[in-house]
């Protein structure tokens, strides 16, 4: 038995320690903050749990061994909200919720609030990418949180918040491991979920997606609806000037695997809108807003075609908007080609 390494294997840094490593750099903290996030923790243990046992059950089912409906990723869409709802409202510290799953927001019970002064909102995708359970691709929870302005009068204004606003952002994504990355407004930081211990370890110390990459990654099906400025993107990415190499395609169609790619390897990610969904299609608030947010404090950027994405100020709880995020440089060749088509329009 290797003991040295196991002396080593001790000092880990868990999400739990990290979370109170930084709670500590707030001498005024309550720890408010840090118990919500453990209970988004607790869900995604939970759903990675519920996605892991999904795939099994499919692949048994092709094996011919039972018979797996289609009707699975729906009921572990389902049951995923619903983990996510219960987790965080039983952490006392939420005061309304919102859910890509739910037409409404969810104002939580007064008394189901706590007595902290301190209350928040958090606005989340349950299971992002749903579709591609049965193939087996990543998929993933993505949540954004926001201060609560008053929580004895909650109103739908303390959820229709410019992305500016936001305290934290985050995804877990569920695939050949299940990986949490995560932003507390100082940098961002991924962890990998250890089965053998149940706990989420720092495997992605300070992530920084590099200035500038060689992949983009967007869904070229769309290309006849494109406007001119995504047109002459992708054509610049395939058929380069300056004599510089083309960029490599790259696309998922899950938003939380194709974002963790463009997070770590740099390039840009588009969702440009079209002539099929002029307002985009992914959501403001729980895709658009914390996808950006994690794109900033990597050092990348984030851009709609008209402003910085993190500006937007959504007036319904599930609006749209087009989205190209990634590495710096990139996103400022495509800002420039919206600015050059404006300006001569």
């Amino acid at each position: 038995m290797d003991h040295a390494a196991e002396a080593q294997r001790t000092d880990l840094m868990t999400i739990t320690r990290h979370v109170l490593n930084e709670q500590g750099r707030h001498p005024e903290s309550r720890g408010d903050f840090t118990i919500l996030l453990s209970h988004i923790v607790l869900g995604c243990k939970f759903v990675a749990s519920a996605v892991n046992k999904a795939g099994l059950a499919k692949l048994v089912g092709l094996a011919g061994e039972t018979n797996v409906q289609g009707e699975e990723q729906k009921k572990l869409d389902v049951l995923s909200n619903e983990v996510f709802v219960k987790a965080l409202v039983s952490s006392g510290r939420t005061c309304v919720l919102v859910s890509e799953e739910n037409e409404e927001a969810i104002f939580v019970d007064p008394a189901l609030r706590g007595k902290s002064l301190l209350r928040y909102c958090v606005c989340f995708d349950p299971l992002d990418g749903s579709s591609n359970i049965d193939c087996g691709v990543s998929i993933g929870t993505i949540f954004g949180i926001y201060m609560i302005k008053d929580k004895d009068n909650v109103t739908l204004g303390d959820v229709l918040q410019p992305g500016t606003n936001m305290l934290a952002a985050g995804y877990c994504m569920y695939g050949s491991s299940c990986t949490l990355v995560l932003s507390t407004g100082n940098g961002v930081n991924g962890f990998t979920l250890d089965p053998s211990l149940g706990e989420f370890i720092l495997t992605h110390p300070n992530i920084k997606i590099p200035k500038k990459g060689k992949i983009y990654s967007v869904n070229e099906g769309n290309a006849k609806n494109w406007d001119v400025p995504t047109e002459k993107y992708v054509e610049k990415c395939k058929f380069p000037q300056d004599g510089s190499s083309p960029k490599s395609l790259r696309y998922i169609g899950s938003m939380v695997a194709d974002v963790h790619r463009t997070l770590l390897y740099g390039g840009i990610f588009l969702y440009p809108a079209d002539q099929k969904s002029p307002n985009g299609k992914l959501r403001v608030l729980y895709e658009v807003f914390p996808m950006s947010f994690l794109m900033e404090q990597a050092g990348g950027q984030a851009f709609t075609g008209k402003q910085r994405a993190l500006e937007l100020a959504p007036t319904k709880l599930h609006d749209r908007s087009p989205i190209f995020l990634g590495s710096y440089d990139d996103v400022e060749e495509i800002k420039a080609l919206y600015a050059s088509e404006s300006s001569t329009a």
